[in-house]
């Protein structure tokens, strides 16, 4: 594939392009109620990082949280929402806007 010189987004082109587009970071409880949401039947640390759209070390991060808090617990290989976890999934997603 050949590329020409008009063709190149330049970075003045690509923010004409972008203007008016705002990107928008999750809050930290968005976060947690999409791990609590994935994990509520079981899932890897893999399938918490796809469906939760995070990074690996994200992830550790906030996993580790949630169960030295008791929202979610680990065993064989799964994470897994506890009944702690479930109930304050369904409170901080009454939460969002």
């Amino acid at each position: 594939m050949i590329v020409t010189d008009s063709e190149i987004l330049t970075n003045t082109n690509f923010e004409s392009l972008m203007r008016g587009v705002s990107i928008k970071r999750r809050s930290r409880n968005d976060i947690v109620v999409d791990i609590l949401r994935v994990a509520m039947n079981g899932a890897n640390k893999t399938h918490i990082v796809y469906e939760g759209n995070l990074n690996f070390q994200l992830a550790q991060k906030y996993l580790e949280m949630l169960k030295d808090k008791g929202l979610v617990r680990h065993e064989k290989g799964l994470f897994i929402t506890t009944d702690k976890g479930k109930v304050f999934h369904e409170k901080a997603k009454g939460l969002k806007l």
